[in-house]
């Protein structure tokens, strides 16, 4: 292994395996038990709740679509604010991105623990969580550290593997559905009909992570755009499908825990439970995968802009792989989802995806001043671009408006952190921006 000198990372993320990473990244585990949360918030307005958080989710992914395209580097949300903003809003970006990996991670693979004594009481146990962790961690780091490619056939595969019982439960669910479930119930109630795009907006997120990686992504300034309007559209169409069958259904939708298995067993039998519960876990592993991926990427950028040590532009020669940084990120990632028990971290790293959000919304404004008198590299350019990143801006104010006190604190906290690290590493330079 050598640090990184005229070694790069390999482009072996081609278009569909990209739109299935983007796929993968935000279809996780939140779906397998959102459906009765949104329905008891707004009934039958649900559905149109899942169509209008879509909307506002568009508007985000046309966004990124414009700036991410203008880069072929690795590191997505942090190079563009080192572009746009210069080197510490940069970092802190870096420094936020790399925690609400670790965080993300920490969640859901403890609510994978959560879903084993589906299958046996014995898997309830704290050593099987521990064993659990490691081993699938280790499985994972070792899986991306053999090479791009890898993780991207693994990422096919596990995400056909969590489609293809979610589209089992559409197209059966479909013929079992029963109108009169679709009669009466709660009316239209502005508040509640808001909470629930504001919940359902973070069921939607998580395609920023893959951006991270553009310098293993093949043609980034044409595939991107794609790849992240086909898969938003593909999302949103399974989450609408997936709520209309759940309501048409269930009848005890607003009070179950496990909506989607409990509407399963109901027109498939006990297995078709067991079906979904499986796809849980599968869904859980594949956004797990994503999540290691696009964070093990965030130090070595952070790296190669001389803004953490330089042991993290460390490229294997033969798998073209971050090693370090891969390694870092892995063991940061197993303690903290040994230390947390429970989705603790969630509340963090949801207000840390709205920040990322707003950020690149206004760098969409900010670069397109810089470019206004160059001619670069051609790139996907909104009609409307500006009106489109303001309204952006605005949906982040918005979402932003709703959080408490305590997520204020903690997300504080984790950027003083981040300002400490800032200047015992990456203190500017003489020419530096910021």
């Amino acid at each position: 292994m050598k640090q990184d000198q005229g070694i790069s990372l390999q482009r072996g993320i081609h278009r569909w395996d990209l739109i299935l990473l983007f796929i993968n990244s935000v279809i996780g585990a939140g779906i397998f038990g959102l459906p009765s949360k949104i329905f008891a918030l707004s009934g039958l307005y649900s559905l149109l709740a899942f169509v209008a958080c879509a909307v506002v989710v568009m508007v985000f992914v046309l966004c990124f679509a414009e700036v991410s395209s203008q880069f072929d580097k690795t590191g997505g949300p942090y190079l563009y604010t080192l572009t746009a903003f210069g080197r510490l809003p940069a970092f802190i970006m870096g420094w936020l991105f790399m925690l609400s990996r670790i965080f993300n991670y920490a969640t859901l693979i403890n609510l994978m623990t959560e879903y084993l004594p589906y299958f046996s009481a014995s898997l309830g146990s704290p050593g099987v969580r521990v064993i659990c962790i490691l081993l699938l961690t280790a499985l994972l780091s070792y899986i991306n550290y053999l090479g791009v490619r890898n993780s991207a056939r693994i990422n096919n595969i596990l995400t056909v593997s969590k489609l293809l019982p979610l589209t089992a439960f559409i197209f059966i669910g479909l013929f079992n559905i029963e109108p009169s479930l679709f009669s009466g119930g709660k009316a239209f109630e502005l508040p509640s009909f808001t909470a629930s795009v504001l919940f359902l907006i973070f069921a939607f997120g998580g395609f920023e992570s893959i951006l991270v990686n553009s310098g293993e992504i093949e043609r980034p300034q044409k595939n991107i755009p794609f790849a992240l309007i086909v898969s938003t559209v593909v999302i949103a169409i399974y989450y609408c499908l997936i709520q209309l069958v759940c309501i048409g259904s269930l009848p005890g939708l607003a009070t179950s825990d496990r909506p989607l298995a409990e509407a399963a067993a109901g027109f498939m039998g006990p297995w078709g439970g067991g079906l979904i519960v499986a796809g849980a876990l599968i869904s859980i592993t594949g956004t797990l995968n994503v999540l290691l991926l696009s964070g093990s990427r965030m130090p070595y950028a952070l790296s190669l802009e001389k803004q953490l040590p330089p042991v993290f532009t460390t490229v294997h020669p033969k798998y073209l792989t971050p090693t370090w940084s891969l390694i870092a990120m892995g063991a940061a990632i197993a303690i903290v989802s040994l230390l947390w028990s429970f989705i603790t971290a969630l509340a963090v790293a949801s207000v840390i995806r709205v920040l990322v959000y707003l950020i690149v919304c206004a760098a969409l404004i900010k670069l397109r001043k810089q470019n206004a008198n160059t001619s670069g590299k051609a790139h996907f350019k909104l009609r409307y671009g500006r009106p489109l990143a303001l309204t952006g801006i605005g949906l982040s104010f918005w979402l932003l408006s709703a959080t408490k006190q305590n997520e204020i604190v903690s997300v504080s906290v984790c950027i003083l952190a981040g300002l400490v690290l800032y200047f015992i590493f990456a203190r500017p330079k003489a020419g530096d921006k910021g």
